[in-house]
């Protein structure tokens, strides 16, 4: 049997009812969106943010962890851990002077913040080659830790030496984090490194260079003592200046003017267009070289009738097929 048909009044409840639904449901959706687009607590950005921070470092993206360390630090202007962290990818990326500039920016906010990162300030002025204000730094870090045994502070203060000339001075610190230095570790590696370096400056100066002289004659040997020491001259680029008599002025070439150019046109690349293009073709060279091949079918266009002059050559064939044709 047939189900029996609904009734239009039956309808009418069933959309009332559909459309109260959607009224709550819709509801409920603007409840929840109001509460999603809710801003974030400062700690839950802080929080997030760390996250993207420690990916962005693991992955070797400083650039984008320093911007990551400005938006931590535009919440909390001074988060200790997130100024060391800025600090430490300036100093990774070779950033020096911006990592100076935001040590200063700290010692102007009077809260002492700068005296955390004294290392950091003097390691980067002896990037900058500022050496006497990493030097006067390293005192007064030294002077503040008397007691506590500081092994960055140490190489710098190598470091320092070995550049300025110093090379028992440095020597003799290496060899102090020599003796206090993991076996088979990096740093052991770099301090054997260094301290084979300041060995061979240390020799040159003390028994090399005296050694270098006893083997030279003996008039060499108190000309080169007695000489002053060379004067410096500037580097001179090996480079050829031409003279006036070879400077010979080259005549310009004159450019065509971009608006007698065609459309579509290259210079030098576009083929250059037929020189005959503005005769009539039968007076054109390629329409005598074509004739010359042609021969005896010169006539071959000729219409059908009597021909009162008759040509010697090649006439007689013309001449049969105008016959059959008038037959």
């Amino acid at each position: 049997m047939a189900p029996p048909a609904r009734s239009s009044t039956s309808t009418a409840p069933t959309k009332g009812k559909g459309s109260q639904i959607k009224s709550i449901t819709g509801k409920q959706g603007q409840r929840a969106a109001a509460k999603l687009k809710q801003p974030l607590s400062g700690a839950e950005r802080l929080k997030r943010l760390f996250t993207s921070l420690c990916a962005q470092i693991d992955g070797g993206h400083f650039a984008n962890a320093v911007k990551t360390c400005d938006k931590m630090l535009r919440i909390e202007p001074h988060d200790p851990d997130a100024l060391q962290t800025k600090l430490f990818l300036l100093l990774q990326t070779e950033q020096y002077v911006t990592a100076l500039s935001l040590v200063d920016s700290l010692t102007g906010d009077g809260e002492g913040s700068s005296k955390v990162f004294e290392f950091e300030k003097a390691y980067s002025l002896y990037k900058l080659h500022r050496e006497d204000e990493a030097t006067e730094v390293l005192n007064d870090i030294k002077r503040g830790k008397e007691s506590e045994e500081n092994r960055g502070v140490m190489h710098l203060e190598a470091q320092l030496a070995y550049r300025e000339g110093g090379y028992q001075s440095a020597f003799d610190l290496y060899n102090t984090l020599l003796d206090t230095a993991e076996p088979h570790s990096e740093e052991h590696a770099d301090i054997l490194t260094n301290l084979s370096a300041a060995q061979a400056h240390l020799d040159f100066v003390t028994s090399g260079f005296q050694a270098s002289l006893a083997s030279l004659p003996s008039d060499v040997a108190d000309t080169l003592e007695s000489a002053p020491p060379p004067a410096a001259h500037p580097l001179v680029s090996a480079t050829y200046v031409p003279s006036v008599a070879d400077a010979k002025p080259t005549p310009r070439e004159k450019k065509p003017r971009a608006r007698r150019i065609p459309k579509g046109v290259v210079l030098g690349v576009t083929p250059l267009p037929d020189p005959e293009r503005w005769l009539k073709k039968s007076e054109r060279s390629s329409a005598h070289a074509h004739g010359k091949k042609r021969g005896r079918g010169a006539g071959g266009g000729a219409t059908q009738g009597i021909v009162e002059n008759v040509p010697t050559s090649g006439a007689g064939g013309s001449a049969k097929g105008k016959k059959k044709g008038k037959k």
